[in-house]
């Protein structure tokens, strides 16, 4: 008799978006001139911060140490967004938009790694930092619609 405990899947994936979303959103107070958008994003900034603290001990769990490293594909919309925004004459559409993107890239890796057989304790965290992330999903989408 096999008494199986489900191994963490896929959450150091979560992370690496999350991580690259934190550098993106840094590089976007920089570059947006209103302050209510630099505000906005320096608090979906300690979302991430607290959502990343929240799954790290499933990420040790997963491969042995905590997740530092970003998403390579939102390194890549961080960078083309800067050349974008560089061109633009509304960088701060450019950058709402650019991020409303990445808030779907986190839910996306939420709901992969939901999709697996995660430990009992692992999908009920999963389950609560995916309301809070479709909360600044939602606030997101809220603004690209304002600043359009």
């Amino acid at each position: 008799m096999s008494n199986q405990t489900p191994q963490v899947d896929k959450v150091t994936d979560i992370i690496k978006v999350m991580n690259g979303g934190i550098e993106f959103y840094q590089d976007g107070i920089e570059k947006v001139s209103q302050q209510n958008l630099k505000a906005m994003f320096t608090r979906m900034i300690t979302e991430k911060q607290e959502a990343i603290a929240a799954l790290q001990p499933y990420a040790v769990s997963e491969q042995g140490d905590a997740e530092t490293d970003s998403d390579w594909t939102v390194d890549v919309r961080n960078m083309y967004t800067n050349l974008l925004g560089a061109l633009s004459s509304n960088k701060d559409h450019t950058y709402v938009d650019q991020l409303e993107e990445v808030e779907d890239k986190v839910l996306e890796a939420i709901d992969d790694a939901l999709e697996e057989n995660q430990p009992a304790n692992c999908a009920t965290e999963l389950r609560r930092v995916r309301v809070r992330m479709q909360q600044c999903h939602d606030e997101m989408k809220s603004l690209q619609d304002a600043t359009a």
